[in-house]
């Protein structure tokens, strides 16, 4: 199948690139960064050596129109704007998150401007997603954060007061953008962890809340402290719920391992053993762990990603794939890199 990749010079971008250079079933065809056309991939990818001689493009809707497989790794609120010259056969994957929320009030409080609509939610691994995914033509991808911290919180949900869910996760500074920033250089962030967004407005936050909602049925309520870690890329989630009465540490790896049996992608580890970014890295693959602290009878759950793999371009490949109903695992790997 013919791939097309609009946004490819970004992280995310990067990332789908070298996914995509080793998917047995799709084959990129098209490759568009506006304000890198002209520019070999290689010298704003250097590591993706299966792409020498190829160059980026400008947008250009014609050129897409050989795709049967779009995906859009542009800034959030860009892709709205393409969408109506891309042609009506193409199946679309959004990396952004433009189309994410149901909610227009939600997404002018969070990230201003129109609501462009709402596609299906692309996170497989959620209650009932799998099948809608399947079905459809246009999916929005979750955002990084909203992944580790939405496959940490569903399975609680009977077990757990979801509608007071505290959070503090960690990522690596890609999880930024490649747009040059001051307070993302290395003499700013190297030795140095800060809060950011602090007091409840990112914007991960209403869409965490749609996602358990969706897939669990009942409201849910997040109070989310992002922190920006001194390493280029990862998430590390800390969620910590109260607990229904009588709940046991049994009771709650049970419903934890059963929420996920079978998921090639998430992982409940063996007691005792903690996620940790390094061993997801490169990887489609969830690392989880959980715990009932006694003293104040609430449930934690840790849990570890790569920001940039299944957090952005190894879940939109893991779309992907469902919706052309091929394997979900085709050009991914749950096996990290580790260190």
């Amino acid at each position: 199948m013919k791939i097309g990749i609009i946004g490819a010079s970004g992280y995310a971008g990067g990332e789908l690139l070298r996914l995509l250079a080793v998917h047995p079933e799709f084959d990129v065809c098209t490759v568009t960064a506006h304000s890198n056309a002209g520019e070999a991939i290689i010298t704003v990818h250097p590591h993706l050596t299966n792409y020498s001689g190829k160059t980026f493009s400008s947008f250009n809707p014609k050129d897409l129109e050989c795709c049967e497989v779009i995906f859009l790794a542009l800034p959030h609120g860009e892709s709205a704007g393409v969408i109506s010259s891309l042609h009506s056969g193409a199946k679309i994957v959004d990396l952004g998150a433009d189309f994410r929320l149901e909610d227009s009030a939600k997404w002018n409080k969070y990230y201003g401007g129109d609501h462009a609509g709402t596609w299906t939610y692309g996170a497989p691994e959620l209650p009932g997603a799998r099948a809608g995914i399947a079905k459809s033509k246009k999916v929005a991808n979750p955002g990084c954060y909203a992944t580790a911290i939405a496959l940490g919180i569903a399975p609680a949900a009977n077990i757990a007061d979801i509608e007071d869910v505290v959070v503090v996760a960690a990522s690596g500074t890609t999880g930024a953008g490649r747009s040059a920033k001051i307070n993302l250089i290395a003499s700013e962030v190297m030795g140095s962890l800060t809060s950011y967004k602090f007091g409840g407005v990112h914007q991960h936050t209403p869409e965490i809340e749609e996602a358990i909602t969706r897939a669990t049925g009942k409201s849910s309520k997040i109070s989310f402290t992002p922190i920006l870690a001194p390493m280029p890329r990862g998430i590390l989630a800390t969620i910590t719920m109260k607990l229904q009465s009588g709940v046991t540490s049994d009771q709650v790896r049970r419903t934890y391992e059963e929420a996920y049996a079978g998921e090639e992608f998430v992982q409940l580890l063996p007691e005792g053993q903690m996620p940790k970014t390094s061993s997801v890295l490169g990887s489609n693959y969830v690392a989880m762990q959980v715990a009932v602290d006694d003293h104040t009878n609430r449930l934690i759950v840790s849990v570890a990603i790569d920001n940039l793999v299944k957090g952005a371009a190894g879940q939109a490949i893991q779309n992907a794939n469902i919706i052309c109903g091929f394997a979900e695992n085709l050009g991914l790997t749950s096996q990290g890199i580790g260190t």
